[in-house]
């Protein structure tokens, strides 16, 4: 069950009744079927920490109700409160690594410059990267994480990005 922290599910909002089920505010931007999830991870005390679903209910909207297994009652589950919950990438891993459909895009920089071309989506156990072809012909490895992509636009295949100073440099 491998941590993804770009798949973020929402926010813990409360503990809902006696039997420790959570109420959780989806983010804004996931409309994933959430059905057949069993597992998530919840950002405790900064940690992804990991968690078996015992019980799911949709309620429609942008809120779903949980039960985690071993936190049956509301004393425990209430620790959870406010914590970021995030998918388990094991799931929806062959979906996510099938980014070939950003393969060719142009990818632009935060100050309108054209970093190059994505050629090849480069799987790594613990960061996924792109190799971007420059206008220069120099290859370059970027990071592909959701905190760095700005905007994705598919009908002009651009990928906006905003890199921290210097990683262009060091490639």
């Amino acid at each position: 069950m491998p941590y993804n922290a770009g798949i973020l599910l929402g926010r813990i909002q409360k503990v809902q009744g006696y039997d420790g089920t959570l109420s959780v505010k989806l983010d804004k931007d996931f409309t994933e079927d959430i059905s057949d999830m069993e597992s998530v991870f919840i950002e405790y005390e900064g940690k992804p920490v990991p968690f078996f679903i015992s019980s799911m209910e949709d309620e429609g909207g942008d809120i779903i109700k949980l039960r985690l297994e071993g936190y049956d009652t509301y004393d425990k589950a209430s620790m959870f409160a406010g914590c970021r919950m995030s998918l388990t990438s094991g799931r929806r891993r062959e979906e996510e690594d099938d980014n070939s459909g950003i393969t060719g895009f142009t990818v632009i920089l935060s100050n309108q410059s054209i970093a190059g071309v994505i050629e090849e989506i480069i799987q790594n156990p613990g960061q996924d990267l792109l190799r971007i072809l420059s206008p220069e012909k120099k290859e370059i490895l970027v990071p592909l994480h959701s905190d760095l992509i700005t905007g994705i636009n598919k009908k002009k295949r651009t990928l906006s990005m905003d890199l921290p100073e210097g990683l262009l440099e060091i490639n």
